[in-house]
């Protein structure tokens, strides 16, 4: 299949698309853009920047990706934007390059969908088959885990991490680390129970859902110390992965300031300790 490129698009010199991309009316790709094969850029959408995007990837119009981090210590810096391969990006996305400060990369995974308007800025890590509702603002150095999905309107503080599977309400405000597997919401922010139904449809076993169940008791509607809930389940659930990875992020944020596991002082400009995948 062959590149469509139209008319009153605007490709520059130095960009590479790669085969069967098709792009629409009045769209701008940059110089040094990499374009993956069979992506789709509509009408008048920019892909700006150091961005590299992998194969399959849609980007609505009015959607501006890869531009310069809004932050006031960036000087013009080389600094990047990675995209997997698969995402969906719906009218009027922004998302940011990094900072040299944040480790030079903003990064989006595989299989994500960012509907229309929500904003990634500099520096975040958004893993794969993450759901971005509409309006949906990340602030800089966000690390988004696996799964999660965020409901319209909701805003997420700078150097927060959203656990996997976690699932966060509509318009909710977040300022502290969402635990993996858990629904978040309401002013102030709650967590209000184990997303169940996230749970069941990424394939978990039901063993493993009950076992959350478990551990969400003791570590959120009891009294005990988090570190003394961890401990002791991971006394009790040392063969369930789930249970363990929900206790080591609960540990990681506890080591970390007002919340934030990103926010220790050897991880916060850290991308390599913040890279779901790492």
């Amino acid at each position: 299949m062959s590149t469509e490129v139209h008319t009153t698009a605007v490709v520059y010199d130095g960009a590479r698309v790669g085969t069967g991309v098709s792009i629409g009316p009045c769209a701008v790709v940059g110089e040094h853009v990499e374009i993956g094969d069979n992506c789709v850029l509509d009408a008048h959408a920019i892909v700006t920047g150091r961005t590299t995007m992998g194969p399959g990837n849609h980007v609505f119009s009015q959607s501006v990706i890869g531009g310069p981090p809004q932050d006031l210590k960036y000087d013009g810096e080389e600094t990047v934007l990675e995209i997997g391969a698969r995402n969906i990006f719906r009218e009027g996305v922004t998302i940011n390059a990094g900072t040299v400060l944040g480790g030079g990369k903003t990064v989006i995974g595989d299989d994500c969908m960012l509907m229309t308007h929500c904003h990634v800025a500099h520096d975040c890590v958004v893993d794969s088959e993450v759901v971005l509702a509409n309006n949906v603002m990340l602030a800089g150095h966000v690390t988004v885990h696996r799964g999660a999905v965020i409901s319209g309107g909701a805003g997420i503080h700078h150097f927060t991490t959203v656990g996997e599977y976690a699932y966060i309400g509509g318009l909710t405000r977040i300022t502290n680390d969402v635990p993996p597997f858990m629904i978040i919401e309401g002013h102030p922010a709650r967590i209000r129970g184990v997303n169940v139904i996230g749970l069941k449809r990424m394939g978990m076993s039901s063993e493993a859902i009950s076992a959350i169940k478990d551990a969400f008791k003791l570590l959120f509607r009891s009294d005990h110390p988090v570190r003394e809930s961890c401990n002791h389940l991971q006394e009790e659930y040392r063969a369930v992965p789930e249970v363990l990875r929900l206790i080591a992020f609960m540990r990681a944020t506890e080591s970390g300031r007002l919340g934030r596991q990103n926010e220790s002082p050897d991880r916060r400009f850290s991308q390599k300790n913040r890279d779901p995948k790492k």
